[in-house]
């Protein structure tokens, strides 16, 4: 696991995408949390929910960071180098 991430310079000002996941929203699904891309702004769900929306999103574009979208929470995740920002 890498210590560092090297996808920094990837990150873009973006606006969130939905208030929910996506893709559970339009097939009337639940999550149980929510990440954010950096590159585009996609919302998408965490790995603990069923759909797994948010790592289906960096399997299809590549976009390696996101952060949490839950309150409170300020945390990155980079997919690519497998760890925390």
């Amino acid at each position: 696991m890498s210590k560092h991430c090297t996808h920094l310079n990837q990150i873009q000002t973006v606006t969130p995408s939905a208030t929910g996941c996506e893709e559970c929203l339009a097939m009337g699904d639940r999550w149980v949390h929510l990440r954010e891309c950096l590159m585009c702004g996609h919302i998408g769900c965490c790995d603990s929910s069923k759909n797994k929306h948010a790592t289906k999103h960096f399997q299809t574009t590549g976009h390696p960071i996101v952060r949490s979208f839950e309150p409170g929470e300020d945390w990155r995740w980079c997919y690519i180098d497998n760890t925390f920002i």
